[in-house]
């Protein structure tokens, strides 16, 4: 791992029991991971998936981070922050046109010494594409690439490690999905008769499958069979929201103390509390829903 000054993470990220949740009267139990408060800048998942790859960066003598991302995304402001805590300057692509002023994710990456540069849709869609990327190493130096959500072979491999470190007996472990980094790493660290879902954050999310099969054969070369995609609650798309969204979250807060992100958590949460209200889990059954 590499070394950076005033950071530190302190694992396991705390497991606690949601009292009081749908599961009551259903036999079903609730547990939260809270990967969220491994760091306030570099929480969780994020920095699971971060951290081989800034090892591997300075151990190739790089001196600047390359990654893509949407106008929200958590993994920009964390790439940003590790940046900052580690020595490397960052470069952000950012997925269509600019907007002034920056939204607050954006915003945030910035203040963190991030460079943005933005790519229209279509552009951007081929942004792994060999003559993008040769476009953007001109403009702005050798990089190291870490692709959007940090979604390759090191961090899922990072991201395996999360299932040990749940003492408590469980069956399902359900995660956020935006591009299925998180939910291949989480299923391969599975033990035998447990199983993960995803809930993409994305339109149309049934996508990820391949995406999340793909990320398995790199990472580890095989695949797993047990994971699923739940892509019911999707809100009408990335970083959208609704009047029941919000409510959701306001609730949430309010009953459990726990602030929700609305861009990933609380629509895999709202998603998870309907899937247990409405009899999808046997009584029995523990689940663990990761915040990050």
């Amino acid at each position: 791992m590499p070394s950076g000054s005033e950071f530190a993470i302190e694992l396991p990220s705390p497991l606690v029991e949601l009292p009081g949740g749908p599961g009551a009267g259903r036999g079903v139990r609730l547990l939260l991971k809270r990967d969220d408060l491994l760091h306030p800048e570099v929480p969780g998942t994020k920095w699971r998936k971060l951290r081989d790859n800034l090892a591997l960066a300075r151990a190739q003598g790089h001196r600047r981070l390359l990654t893509f991302g949407g106008a929200y995304s958590s993994h920009l402001r964390a790439t940003a922050a590790a940046g900052r805590h580690f020595g490397f300057g960052t470069i952000g692509v950012v997925r269509g046109e600019e907007h002034r002023p920056l939204n607050e994710s954006l915003a945030y990456a910035e203040r963190q010494g991030m460079r943005l540069t933005y790519l229209d849709r279509t552009t951007y869609r081929r942004k792994t594409d060999p003559d993008v990327l040769a476009a953007l190493t001109g403009r702005f130096g050798p990089a190291y690439l870490i692709p959007e959500g940090g979604g390759n072979g090191p961090a899922v491999r990072g991201c395996a490690e999360l299932p040990g470190e749940i003492t408590e007996d469980f069956d399902v472990l359900c995660c956020a999905c935006g591009t299925g980094a998180t939910l291949a790493g989480l299923a391969a660290g599975l033990g035998p008769r447990q199983r993960a879902i995803g809930f993409p954050v994305l339109k149309g999310g049934r996508f990820l499958e391949a995406e999340v099969r793909r990320l398995q054969r790199e990472a580890f070369g095989a695949e797993t069979g047990n994971w699923s995609l739940d892509c019911d609650f999707a809100f009408g798309g990335y970083a959208r929201r609704t009047a029941a969204l919000d409510a959701f979250i306001a609730d949430f807060q309010h009953r459990h103390g726990v602030g929700l992100d609305r861009v990933y958590e609380a629509k895999m949460m709202y998603g998870l509390f309907q899937r247990i209200r409405t009899g999808t889990f046997a009584r029995g059954t523990t689940v663990v829903a990761l915040l990050c």
